[in-house]
């Protein structure tokens, strides 16, 4: 089977420290004293998973654009300099070695709406690398998720209903069925619980159960 994976609320948490990037960001361009209010953990669940342009307008509508744009420069800055230098161990339980295994008799991929440069962050903290065949994300290629998903299978010759996408949201499920390959639903991660009422593909409540 070919496995490919979101990453936020998928293999890992990273909002609480994301959180404290997004803060010295917002900080950085004077927004914070303006606003008001600091970016929580809890707000970001909310909103991972789309791309980042589309996030800062959910959080701070009506801002100026020019501000939004550096805004969005110093966030990528940040957050890519806090999680790398994080020593907590932000993956889900199971999930390098569930990966480990998977990797033994299965292609795996990574798929993201994600700023450039995250997903090899990522691997590169959970050490798999080695076990990622190949990745894509919206700050790379311009594209949302399902055709990421299709660019990722049409690169490796591999037919939609041999694959299948593992996400949280019903984002991630939306791009699935775009995309028209199948769908396992993540309900520990951030968009739980899954709003699609006829949902009747595969759930699992912790990342191990993939080896099942």
């Amino acid at each position: 089977m070919n496995y490919i994976f979101d990453v936020d609320g998928t293999l890992w948490d990273t909002t609480g420290i994301v959180a404290i990037a997004w803060n010295d960001a917002v900080e950085d361009v004077g927004l914070l004293d303006e606003l008001g209010r600091f970016v929580t953990a809890d707000m970001l669940k909310k909103e991972f998973g789309k791309p980042m342009d589309v996030i800062i307008d959910d959080l701070f509508p009506g801002q100026d654009q020019n501000k939004k744009d550096e805004l969005m420069v110093r966030i990528k800055i940040r957050e890519q300099d806090y999680v790398s230098k994080c020593t907590e161990d932000l993956s889900y339980p199971g999930v390098v070695d569930t990966i480990k295994k998977l990797a033994e008799d299965n292609s795996l991929f990574i798929v993201s709406n994600c700023q450039e440069g995250y997903i090899p962050l990522v691997t590169d903290k959970l050490g798999i690398t080695q076990y990622i065949k190949d990745q894509e994300c919206f700050g790379a290629s311009g594209l949302l998720k399902a055709d990421n998903i299709r660019l990722v299978l049409e690169r490796n010759s591999i037919p939609a209903e041999d694959a299948v996408y593992i996400g949280d949201t019903k984002g991630d499920y939306d791009s699935a069925v775009e995309a028209g390959v199948n769908f396992i639903y993540a309900a520990y991660g951030f968009g739980d619980p899954l709003p699609v009422p006829d949902y009747k593909g595969r759930t699992i409540n912790r990342f191990t159960e993939l080896k099942a």
